[in-house]
């Protein structure tokens, strides 16, 4: 464009940059004092001479000069990081919500969710999983209690990790089980199968359930231990509901076929101390606005029962036959009611499972803080200040679990007590 015969861009206004502190433009290349280039100096002789002696002592502290301020640049950009790290969280957990999609899980690309099927591929993972007995043996006594139920039947096995939930259907009396994983455990699983005699019995696939077809137009039972930490954690629910409506007979059943999430009241000054007040001095310093970032993520541990400060409270149950991913997501409020006094640091989250469909001989098992712990643990998540509470204190509330909509597979729970609001995440 030209204005009265005048190109536009002639204006000094073009001539001013975006940033007036902008580094790059005050930097001069051919500048001798710039302090990442080399001070030009005359050769070092050979000779031993005092010249050389002094030239050499000039470029070893031109040397430490440049090392100090590579080490003062480091430090700046990993505070820089940190912050970033922490803004990002900072607006995960403040960002509006906005509803993740019910196929958010189903439609995942397989470079989007490699990570997690990639961790299942471990066989430290299975070993923890099989050496837990509360889990394992429920769902063995499940079967082999039940062989009425699972005589001549085809089953099908979601996320069949090493086989061994296949192997006890087929010991059950299963005529056909098709074990499905993504994971290169399976590559294992075939090897087990084998070295065990099952293979006529048992298929394995290897793919998502979204992805695979099964060599059977029906089956009559679905088995899967899916559960992961809080119950709901890395969303593989999701996926045996997606293969429930895809490939359940009318009448067949899903073994676990019912769950339910409760909380409950904690007082861990130990928990507390370790994850909370270590902030307030760190080698004597105070680092207290680490407290907000650490504690908003949710831990795993386990809980000693004793530390056990309330009544627990269900907040949610799970119909798994009947329930849509959508419910999956929930909020519900609870009440609480002090069993003693004390100082409330935590609310701890626990589920329990039941095998019940179809089942004459019903099995269950619980991972509250009462029962034998299992690697599922407990969830804790803790409060930035400690409640007091008296005997037979109520203690009123609300929670909210949803999956995270930038990654689905992990979970934001934000719970509100006496009025005090604090989001935690899960990933």
């Amino acid at each position: 464009m030209y204005i009265s015969g005048q190109a536009s861009w002639n204006d000094d206004a073009y001539m001013k940059p975006v940033l007036d502190e902008d580094q790059l433009l005050q930097y001069d290349i051919e500048d001798s004092e710039c302090p990442w280039e080399e001070p030009s100096l005359p050769e070092i002789s050979g000779e031993k001479d005092s010249n050389s002696a002094k030239l050499l002592m000039e470029k070893l502290r031109w040397r430490e000069a440049q090392v100090e301020q590579l080490e003062i640049d480091l430090q700046q950009a990993a505070k820089t990081v940190e912050k970033m790290r922490n803004s990002a969280k900072e607006f995960l957990i403040s960002a509006p919500e906005v509803p993740v999609s019910q196929n958010a899980i189903e439609s995942l690309q397989e470079d989007e969710d490699e990570a997690y099927f990639s961790s299942y591929g471990h066989f430290s993972i299975h070993e923890e999983m099989l050496k837990d007995k509360v889990r394992t043996e429920s769902y063995r006594d499940c079967m082999y209690k039940n062989t009425d139920l699972f005589k001549g039947k085809v089953v099908l096995d979601i996320g069949c990790g090493t086989g061994i939930l296949s192997m006890f259907a087929a010991k059950a009396g299963a005529r056909r089980v098709i074990g499905i994983d993504q994971s290169d455990i399976i590559c294992q699983a075939i090897d087990i199968v084998r070295e065990n005699g099952m293979e006529d019995v048992i298929t394995l696939i290897k793919g998502k359930v979204e992805d695979v077809d099964i060599p059977e137009k029906e089956v009559d039972i679905i088995i899967s231990e899916w559960m992961g930490y809080f119950l709901l954690f890395e969303s593989m629910l999701d996926t045996v509901l997606y293969a429930r409506d895809k490939w359940l007979s009318p009448g067949g059943s899903v073994l676990p076929s019912h769950c339910n999430i409760s909380l409950a009241g904690l007082r861990d000054e130990s928990l507390y101390r370790k994850h909370v007040a270590y902030w307030d001095d760190v080698y004597g310093f105070k680092m207290s606005c680490m407290k907000v970032a650490v504690m908003r993520e949710a831990s795993v541990e386990v809980v000693n029962k004793d530390s056990v400060l309330t009544t627990a409270c269900v907040v949610k149950d799970i119909d798994i036959e009947k329930c849509t991913v959508k419910e999956l997501d929930f909020s519900s409020p609870f009440s609480l009611e002090a069993t003693s006094d004390g100082e409330l640091t935590a609310i701890v989250g626990y589920f329990d499972i039941f095998f019940n469909s179809g089942c004459q001989n019903k099995v269950m098992f619980s991972t509250s803080p009462s029962d034998t712990a299992t690697h599922w643990k407990q969830t804790v998540f803790l409060l930035q200040t400690p409640v007091n509470v008296e005997k037979n204190q109520r203690l009123e509330g609300s929670v909210s679990c949803k999956k995270n909509r930038r990654d689905p597979r992990s979970l934001i729970v934000t719970i509100n007590l006496e009025g005090k609001t604090t989001t935690y995440l899960m990933q």
